[in-house]
């Protein structure tokens, strides 16, 4: 069963950096666009960048623009999201999620055919 696995969230403080990574199960989802997404408690899951299949283009959402930055080595089938400057509002479930087509809804949850069990990351004030 094709899976996707997070890793790398923790307790930062607001200003902090962490790197999260998600690995894929099977060596085909090096073809994918790759997301990843958010929810905190009580709200909605939402989406935080995305990345096409060779690493050349990404998108994303204005709150992490200058701050997060999405990457990729397909021969490690690793997707990573860098975050810097982290402030509290960034506290949430981090997801990974892979769908077969970059395309204009990157954003789209319901684009997504594969998701990762999520990983929390918590900024301190």
């Amino acid at each position: 069963q094709v899976q996707l696995v997070e890793s790398g969230g923790g307790l930062v403080q607001a200003g902090g950096s962490v790197r999260l990574s998600c690995a894929a199960s099977e060596r085909t989802f090096s073809n994918y666009a790759k997301g990843w997404f958010r929810q905190a408690p009580g709200k909605e899951r939402e989406f935080v960048a995305a990345i096409n299949w060779s690493g050349g283009r990404s998108y994303y959402t204005d709150s992490v623009k200058g701050r997060f930055t999405i990457s990729r080595d397909n021969a490690k089938n690793l997707v990573y999201l860098q975050m810097n400057y982290l402030k509290p509002e960034d506290t949430a479930v981090y997801y990974c999620a892979a769908k077969m087509a970059w395309g204009p809804n990157n954003d789209y949850k319901s684009s997504y055919s594969y998701w990762g069990q999520g990983t929390q990351v918590t900024v301190s004030s």
